[in-house]
């Protein structure tokens, strides 16, 4: 299968001038002020395939938005190769824009004092959808994103999970064959969070729709993607499966035992106590040093245990891993 994301090489630099309070300063910056050269990506190399979900994440500062930036066409490199769709993006910007869609959390497309609707029908005109085809595909996402009764109400009048899912219509309408996700949803509660998700799963499924997601929540990560390439310092510094990341990274275990003692006195290497009270003892295991078997055979030597819980660390905790021996390797 065929890439349809080529990044070769990439490296973008930004160059800045340096500040100096107060207005004198300010004309000292704008006459004498040095100038600095920022590397927001560095020879990054990065290639996608078709129907992939990929989560593209890192530390803030890492690179993220100005690599999104550059393959939607807004930014040009400062040098490198890259494709989407056999297109150049900074090149072929508008060809591209008929075959890319954007949702950002913090950005909207939605005209704010008109009901989504209207915005639909406006984005039908840009796209140059005709009618009837347009007619069928509103119906669709309308039923599949469940906004019926939200597109005759003013986006201002929406509320944050509502005005999310009309978003994701907008970038929808023109049948993209790649999707482009910023932080899709930041501020959401629980229930809109998974709804999102949820929808974004069956448009990858249904619709073959390839996902290209940034965001800090890692349920986002854990839920949707398949793939995770984490950046740092504008080069990729991980590229794997997200299976393989889990099975990878999570050398640790998370062991709560409910014990007839009220505290529990156990003293092993690679343990790290969480919890040790009112007849609950929670630890983290280093599975490297110490295996679980030896800990709740030691457990029993000491107590009896009336309940034995054991779960993998959180996903949190994985990326925080990654980002640290990023940041330290």
């Amino acid at each position: 299968m065929a890439a349809i994301i080529k990044i070769d090489r990439l490296s973008k630099a930004f160059t800045t001038r340096e500040s100096f309070p107060g207005v004198f300063g300010a004309l000292k910056s704008l006459f004498w002020g040095r100038r600095h050269s920022i590397t927001a990506i560095d020879n990054l190399s990065l290639e996608i395939q078709e129907g992939e979900r990929i989560a593209f994440i890192g530390p803030n500062g890492a690179g993220k938005s100005t690599t999104i930036k550059i393959l939607t066409g807004i930014l040009h490199p400062t040098s490198g190769h890259v494709e989407v769709l056999g297109l150049v993006p900074w090149e072929q910007r508008t060809s591209l824009g008929y075959l890319i869609g954007t949702v950002f959390g913090q950005r909207s497309q939605l005209w704010y004092h008109l009901p989504p609707g209207d915005t639909f029908g406006l984005l039908a005109k840009i796209y140059e959808i005709p009618p009837d085809l347009f007619n069928k595909r509103l119906e669709k996402l309308v039923t599949l994103f469940d906004i019926a009764k939200l597109l005759h109400k003013p986006v201002r009048a929406l509320s944050l999970g509502e005005r999310m899912r009309c978003e994701l219509v907008a970038s929808l309408l023109h049948q993209p064959k790649i999707l482009f996700l910023d932080e899709p949803t930041i501020g959401l509660d629980i229930n809109g969070k998974l709804m999102i998700r949820e929808l974004l799963n069956k448009l990858s499924e249904d619709y073959g729709t390839t996902l290209f997601l940034t965001s800090h929540d890692t349920a986002d990560i854990e839920q949707v993607c398949d793939r995770v390439v984490v950046i740092d310092k504008g080069t990729v510094v991980l590229d794997s499966p997200l299976k393989d990341l889990k099975r990878t990274y999570m050398k640790k275990k998370v062991l709560t035992l409910t014990t007839d003692e009220e505290t529990l006195a156990l003293n092993l290497p690679g343990i790290a106590v969480l919890e040790n009270a009112h007849h609950h003892f929670k630890c983290e295991i280093d599975l490297s040093i110490t295996p679980i078997e030896a800990v709740i055979h030691k457990a029993l030597q000491l107590t009896s245990l009336k309940d034995v819980t054991i779960e993998n660390p959180s996903m949190e905790e994985v990326i925080r891993m990654i980002y640290g021996i990023s940041q330290h390797g």
